[in-house]
């Protein structure tokens, strides 16, 4: 039996009469397992209603369209985050042309209009008709004609609008950033122009990060890489000696030896945040925000055999993912401590640690080139949050550090809410910490003598983070 949405589908793209054409609604959902664009719109939807991080939906939706092409998946992956970085823009001129608010459009529609719009405003070796098409079909197979008679009007509407009136992608992304982010991008990074400059910094595609734990066999790694992925580049990192960086390298869990435990997928400003600490051979260290693990296992190869990591987090569960990470790279942490570092030191002992790494939770701002859906996450409300619990962490965590020994407190972050102003609460309130220069000659080659550093993508072709280094006194 077919629905009349299914008729309508068959009308309008000439399905033929074959076996496998006859049950409409299958074909429909055929399609959308299938086509880049309704594996974007299915992301843009989880994203949307279930607070869902894009790379994650990504990789699952991505995962049950195993038959797309790596052309499409490679499209479906530009839909994605080019929607999600202009959503306040696309969302502004749907509204415009749509004859119903916003807010009573079906979320599904929404993602498929969200996804068609970017593809028309900005993908210009897209066919505007192709995109408008495939939406279309796509909002007719699961809502209805009528339904599917709106997306069209509104579609070809933006399709004009868009041949009339060009728009530049970066003027779209600053639109699409929230007034408060603007506004506190601005206060933190010295005026309005480098608040642009930070957002347009987004629109850059990322690299992939690749962290080789035996940093001399870096170039080694990236002939095995070359040779074994022809399409992909492969060079050095800019600063990290443990970091490759790749393009067009695919799913980087399938590149040549991701199973053997030598590498690893980090990003190299995050490599960067661990090196910040300075770990040498002997020392016991603390990660104090230890997460799944990737600073931890980095931490571990720099203390070695005659060293020590303890890991802590407030999440039990991803310290269970740590050690099972830890062990598939030949390491392992000396103790794990699940903590609320808000109400004590738990099991962690005072004085401990030769070097303690915060890495506390925070509004993530600093990545939203890996994370666009950032923009519709974070509100100006949940700062004030994020900095008291900061405070707390650093505050407690410091304990831990025995008289004499290394502090590094680090957020993803660039605002200054989150950083400067974290670390003067925390001189003030812990007299027995003093502000030092960074300890890691790393470091100390990109801020030769400072003792606070933010990483900008624009200057340092990393993420952004704020990193600050404390010494205890003795």
């Amino acid at each position: 039996t077919v629905s009349p949405a299914g008729r309508a589908i068959r009308r309008r793209r000439r399905f033929d009469s074959s076996p496998k054409l006859r049950d409409a609604s299958v074909c429909v959902l055929d399609v959308e397992r299938l086509t880049a664009r309704t594996v974007a719109a299915a992301v843009l939807l989880r994203v949307a209603q279930k607070g869902a991080f894009a790379a994650a939906a990504l990789e699952s939706e991505l995962g049950a369209a195993a038959q797309l092409e790596s052309r499409d998946r490679a499209l479906a992956t530009e839909i994605v985050y080019g929607t999600l970085r202009t959503m306040g823009f696309l969302e502004s001129r749907i509204e415009k042309f749509s004859s119903r608010p916003l807010d009573r459009v079906d979320p599904k529609v929404r993602a498929h209009l969200a996804a068609a719009a970017y593809q028309i405003y900005f993908l210009t070796r897209v066919p505007k008709f192709a995109a408008v098409n495939e939406a279309v079909d796509a909002v007719s197979g699961s809502h209805g004609a009528k339904v599917g008679g709106f997306a069209n009007a509104v579609l070809r509407k933006i399709a004009a609008d868009a041949e009339k009136d060009p728009v530049v992608f970066g003027d779209a992304m600053t639109a699409s950033a929230p007034a408060w982010l603007r506004e506190a991008l601005a206060r933190s990074l010295g005026g309005d122009d480098a608040a642009k400059a930070f957002i347009a910094s987004a629109a850059e595609p990322t690299d992939v990060g690749i962290c080789v734990y035996d940093a001399s066999k870096r170039d080694e790694w990236i002939s095995r890489l070359a040779a074994t992925s022809p399409d992909a580049t492969f060079r050095v990192g800019e600063f990290s000696p443990h970091a490759i960086r790749a393009k067009n390298a695919g799913r980087p869990q399938d590149l040549e030896g991701f199973g053997s435990g030598a590498l690893s997928i980090q990003e190299e400003g995050s490599q960067l945040v661990a090196l910040s600490l300075g770990a040498t051979s002997g020392d016991v260290v603390l990660d104090a925000c230890a997460g799944r693990g990737n600073k931890t296992a980095l931490l571990a190869y720099e203390v070695g055999a005659s060293g020590a990591v303890d890991a802590a987090d407030s999440h039990p569960k991803k310290l269970e993912r740590l050690v099972i990470e830890l062990q598939r790279a030949h390491f392992k942490p000396r103790e794990t401590f699940a903590v609320d570092w808000t109400l004590g030191l738990g099991d962690v002992s005072e004085r401990a640690y030769d070097r303690a790494l915060i890495d506390a939770p925070c509004s993530g701002t600093g990545t939203i080139r890996r994370r666009p859906e950032i923009f519709a996450r974070r509100t100006e409300s949940d700062l004030p949050a994020l900095a008291t619990l900061q405070s707390a962490i650093l505050a407690r965590a410091a304990q831990a550090v025995r008289p004499g020994g290394v502090l590094v407190y680090a957020v993803c972050s660039v605002l200054v809410d989150e950083c400067e102003n974290v670390v003067a609460a925390f001189l003030e309130k812990n007299p027995s910490f003093i502000s030092a220069p960074f300890s890691s000659s790393l470091v100390s080659k990109i801020a030769e003598g400072a003792s606070m550093l933010r990483l900008l993508p624009a200057a340092h072709g990393t993420e952004g983070y704020f990193l600050a280094s404390f010494r205890a006194r003795r």
